[in-house]
């Protein structure tokens, strides 16, 4: 393939949804793209959260409480490279289709909010997917803080979403404290 042809395939993969293909193309892509839950052609970071909440639910049968958190802050390390390495193959500064801050944030959630039953669980999820999606007040702050491409453009992907996680956990502290 000559220059002109890499930079037409480059242009064409800037200007569609990412498909299967481009997910397997790059291991980073394979992990920003939440093992393909950010393929979804609809709600692409719903899919990506529910994906999430299922494989900690696996999760945390099999790992102690310290390799948990571990997991945890290796995958948001992992995300940033990963996030930015596909934003930036997109030619999208914050893609939809990259869930795998949306998957990093519920896993901290469910960390601190586990054991719990499906109704808190539930809840969790609603108020995350709220706080993510209507991005109120601290989480549009995160949101805007950290734009464009490279390695700012990746941590931004994530940190809305980490902002959007503190929001939940904080909301359910509260909702806990007042029902004590």
């Amino acid at each position: 393939m000559n220059m002109t042809q890499a930079k037409t395939s480059e242009a064409a993969i800037r200007q569609h949804k990412p498909n299967a293909a481009f997910m397997l193309s790059h291991p980073a892509h394979v992990i920003a793209l939440g093992f393909g839950s950010g393929l979804a052609p609809k709600a692409p970071g719903t899919v990506g959260s529910l994906w999430g909440w299922l494989s900690w639910l696996v999760l945390q049968n099999y790992l102690s409480l310290s390799a948990q958190m571990t997991l945890i802050l290796f995958g948001l390390l992992l995300g940033w490279w990963a996030c930015t390495v596909t934003a930036r193959n997109m030619g999208i500064g914050d893609p939809g289709s990259i869930v795998w801050d949306e998957i990093i944030a519920i896993w901290l959630i469910f960390y601190l909010v586990m054991p719990s039953n499906f109704g808190a669980q539930l809840a969790a999820f609603v108020l995350f997917r709220f706080f993510d999606a209507a991005k109120p007040g601290p989480v549009t702050w995160a949101d805007q803080l950290f734009k464009g491409f490279g390695w700012r453009g990746g941590f931004g992907i994530m940190w809305d979403d980490i902002v959007a996680a503190f929001c939940t956990l904080l909301t359910i502290a509260l909702w806990r404290w007042f029902h004590a």
